[in-house]
């Protein structure tokens, strides 16, 4: 296949993402119940990670063994418990942000529910002032918040060397529901929801363009749930990039022989 996606009809790609999740190993019980509930309790529940997202999740905190993860957008809670799940052998601490009063009752009352607050810490208030007060690295950070905050998000990550040296940042949502990559990319979108996704887009295409031209990291864009971002250091370039391309301050100076695609919406 010279291609990378199949182009599957709305309805197909329905039906393939449900036969991902029937033969993926399945998200434990309490999982799939905290799922239902918070589909069924709040109106923006799209926001959400998907149930094969969270089967992902797990996997993938168990295959990368982190020991701290970051997580930027905690909503209901389902992706941190989905971390928690994944990190039983590591005992990984989680960090996880959330701006939202409603979405932090919600995520509280879920984490005492299920009994995770020993390695699950909710960090209330603006995710760029939460960033700002962390120490240390982590090996694994999800972001999944306010779409344009995203580049400043990821900046801060990088200035202030949180990412550990193998760690990852993944990124989701980069796609915009498509509108990222063109107007046209997603016909079927709602209008009630087609303005919110076009700004978003207009914010992951800056985002976007920001993390291929940074000279400290790798990234690759995959075509994934609503597209997913990874970003890694340049292997054994990290700190000593870091302090190049910052002056050694903090500041990201840009790099000055990249040329990022100038697109249109």
């Amino acid at each position: 296949m010279l291609g990378s996606v199949l182009p599957f009809t709305p309805e197909a790609a329905d039906r393939v993402s449900l036969y991902c999740q029937e033969h993926s190993t399945d998200i434990p019980a309490h999982l799939r119940d905290h799922w239902d509930w918070t589909a069924q309790s709040f109106g923006d529940a799209d926001k959400m990670s998907s149930m094969l997202q969270g089967q992902w999740m797990i996997f993938t905190a168990q295959d990368r063994k982190p020991k701290r993860i970051l997580e930027i957008g905690c909503y209901s809670g389902y992706s941190a418990l989905a971390w928690y799940e994944g990190t039983k052998d590591t005992q990984a601490e989680i960090i996880t942000l959330e701006l939202s009063q409603v979405m932090i009752d919600a995520s509280k009352k879920a984490f005492k529910k299920y009994g995770v607050n020993d390695r699950v810490k909710l960090i209330e208030g603006p995710a760029d002032e939460s960033i700002a007060q962390l120490t240390g690295e982590f090996d694994l950070v999800f972001v999944d918040a306010n779409k344009d905050g995203y580049l400043a998000y990821v900046r801060q990550i990088l200035d202030n060397k949180l990412l550990s040296a193998n760690g990852i940042i993944l990124c989701d949502n980069v796609f915009a529901r498509g509108l990222t990559v063109g107007k046209d990319v997603s016909p079927s979108l709602s209008n009630a929801v087609r303005p919110y996704w076009s700004a978003c887009g207009k914010a992951l295409m800056e985002f976007n363009d920001y993390v291929y031209s940074d000279s400290r990291v790798d990234v690759t864009v995959l075509p994934l749930f609503d597209g997913i971002s990874q970003i890694k250091w340049k292997q054994g370039k990290s700190r000593a990039m870091v302090d190049d391309v910052t002056g050694g301050n903090g500041t990201h100076q840009g790099n000055t022989n990249a040329n990022a695609m100038d697109r249109a919406m």
